[in-house]
């Protein structure tokens, strides 16, 4: 009778050190990544705002346009947030910051479509500048939101014509959207620096960035995540969502990306056939740094594909 006590005993010590093993480790990822106020997440916004000159973010452009904030709802109840400046004729471009930012970070984009004569609509992300949520959606949740978006903007105007354009984990989430049912006024994407996936993401950054043990880690974060969120990082899949894509898609990524690896943009386009798909890596770039890298030559590009789908 005494071993079996201290057999039950024993194994009801191991169970609540794993719970606290899995609380402490999912816990703590949850907050340093995922959180609105994450650890991470602050890092990225930190790094923008101490960073624009080299970004060329110009934010004299934006100060002197008459852009209107518009908000909608989001299909869970959150509110979100997005900031439209029109434009004569019925192109629309729809672009997506990144994980931290908001609509700041889109500037130098927005600036390159509407000097091509596009209406802009640059939305900020849930959890991200004044867009309600507590968790970081990482293009899964926002993909459906960018639906969301395209549905409000085509009540303001049915005949838009659309591009879709995304940097990052808005790059990610253009992605995404695209293996969804999307009007036929959604022409053409581009997807800048974005991940193929957001459980393969995460273990990279924890591997390269703070040389944690990824499998581990991610086991615990992961499950954590699907158990008190229900949400399961690996689902949120850019290649997957792109095989069911039915539009072309410009591919863009820096050569020297530390921060989304450069052979994921590879995966990404090999999930769109090639006749609708288009890649153009920019040597010595790193995460996000294509435009800012050789402005003219990406601007040639995106030239080149819209002008090819009458964009």
């Amino acid at each position: 009778m005494k071993v079996f006590s201290i057999i039950v005993l024993s194994l009801l010590v191991a169970v609540l050190v794993g719970l606290a093993i899995y609380i402490l480790f999912g816990g703590i990822c949850y907050r340093m990544a995922l959180s609105k106020k994450g650890v991470i997440k602050k890092r990225s916004t930190k790094n923008f705002m101490q960073n624009i000159d080299k970004y060329m973010v110009d934010l004299d452009w934006w100060q002197d346009k008459p852009f209107e904030t518009l908000t909608i709802t989001s299909g869970d109840g959150l509110k979100l947030c997005g900031h439209f400046l029109q434009k004569e004729g019925d192109r629309l471009a729809i672009v997506v910051h990144g994980y931290g930012g908001d609509y700041r970070e889109t500037f130098n984009y927005a600036k390159m479509f509407y000097k091509r004569g596009y209406s802009i609509l640059a939305v900020e992300c849930r959890a991200h500048g004044n867009s309600e949520g507590n968790m970081v959606g990482m293009g899964w949740l926002d993909r459906l939101d960018i639906l969301k978006w395209i549905e409000y903007m085509l009540l303001q105007n049915p005949d838009y014509k659309i591009v879709l354009f995304g940097l990052s984990m808005g790059g990610a989430a253009v992605c995404m959207s695209l293996g969804e049912k999307l009007p036929n006024n959604v022409i053409c994407a581009i997807s800048d620096c974005g991940f193929d996936n957001m459980y393969r993401e995460f273990s990279y950054i924890f591997t390269r960035h703070t040389h944690m043990p990824a499998k581990f880690v991610m086991s615990f974060f992961n499950s954590y995540v699907k158990r008190t969120k229900h949400f399961d990082m690996k689902n949120a899949d850019a290649v997957r969502q792109l095989k069911k894509a039915k539009i072309p898609v410009l591919f863009i990524h820096g050569e020297k990306d530390t921060f989304v690896p450069t052979e994921m943009v590879y995966k990404l386009a090999d999930a769109v056939p090639e006749y609708r798909r288009e890649i153009y890596v920019v040597n010595g770039a790193g995460h996000a740094m294509s435009y800012p890298t050789d402005p003219k030559e990406y601007e040639k590009r995106v030239d080149k594909f819209l002008r090819k789908y009458n964009m």
